[in-house]
């Protein structure tokens, strides 16, 4: 059986299983990887750097792949869009900001956009913005977020998109890291999903292989919802929005000492030391609290046909359940 969605049609995928486009991570092997394994992967814009978005876009190759911006820092250098639609991208994803001032160009450039949302308001912004792809984001995702649960988040958002936009669909993130969320995903209304934490520790991921280890390492419970790591990277990042990383030495030291850790300008330097030795009791690492299914540093290949696989069973052994 192929599970076969809106998602795979509009896309043209054979798995409706998306690469989130994580900064510094999500870089173009693992983007082309993903494509070519049969989901769709999206290189990580993260803040902008220019020469990082053509290295990783040139490292991608001809393979059909997308791109994801953080919309407010995009806005500091709204260029940065006009040369990644310039290659033509499968898709380009905007999150954390309102996509209006960049979705005309988007369109004008026959490239379908995707937002990533945290709540209902966002999803309406989305949708006036003519997004075709709702990326329904929930709290257990790793990295920056919001507030709400994936479990009831996906199908609120799939009725809003259904009532208001029926053309458009939903893409289900947060706490997805095998073919059982997929399959769940897909339950509650998604048309795939998209996946961080399980791609973070991948072979072809920009990742540090210790901050792989440590994802390998850790349990759900080992995550904390924070803005710490932004405040010492001096991150202008909305005071509402938190970043889900793994807890360490850093975070047990500030998290909840937030503007004392904003006045002690040495431990920006620092942490910068840290992060160039690759110490990450210190350093950030971003990761979901799906960390707990997360065993090994396959190739993204062999991740993409093991969700696929398994979401195929687990919904099999579902439909057997019912009599």
């Amino acid at each position: 059986m192929t599970l076969r969605t809106r998602l795979t049609e509009t896309l043209g995928i054979t798995h409706p299983i998306l690469l989130a486009p994580m900064g510094g991570v999500a870089g173009g092997r693992l983007a082309a990887a993903v494509s070519d394994a049969g989901g769709l992967g999206l290189i990580g814009g993260g803040y902008g750097d220019a020469a990082w978005l053509e290295r990783e876009f040139a490292a991608a190759g001809n393979r059909r792949v997308g791109c994801g911006f953080i919309t407010w820092s995009l806005a500091k250098n709204p260029a940065l869009l006009d040369r990644v639609l310039e290659r033509a991208p499968a898709a380009v994803m905007l999150s954390f900001g309102d996509p209006k001032p960049f979705a005309a160009r988007i369109h004008a450039a026959k490239v379908l956009l995707m937002c990533q949302v945290q709540n209902r308001d966002q999803a309406l912004q989305a949708l006036d913005a003519g997004a075709g792809i709702i990326v329904a984001q929930g709290t257990e995702a790793g990295g920056h977020g919001g507030g709400r649960a994936t479990l009831p988040l996906v199908p609120a958002l799939a009725d809003l998109v259904a009532q208001r936009a029926p053309q458009a669909m939903v893409v289900a993130a947060g706490g997805i890291a095998d073919g059982r969320g997929l399959a769940a995903a897909l339950t509650l209304g998604a048309e795939g999903v998209l996946i961080g934490t399980r791609f973070y520790a991948s072979a072809e991921s920009l990742a540090h292989d210790r901050a792989k280890a440590c994802v390998i390492a850790a349990s759900g419970e080992a995550t904390v919802r924070t803005r710490i790591f932004d405040i010492v990277r001096g991150l202008d990042w909305p005071a509402t929005i938190t970043g889900r990383a793994l807890s360490n030495a850093f975070a047990v030291r500030w998290h909840g000492r937030e503007a004392d850790l904003a006045a002690a300008a040495a431990e920006r330097e620092r942490y910068q030391a840290a992060v160039a030795a690759g110490d990450f009791a210190t350093a950030v690492v971003f990761a979901g609290e799906a960390a707990d299914l997360i065993t090994d540093v396959p190739s993204a290949a062999t991740i993409v046909a093991r969700i696929a696989a398994e979401a195929e069973a687990a919904l099999n052994a579902a439909a057997r359940r019912i009599a």
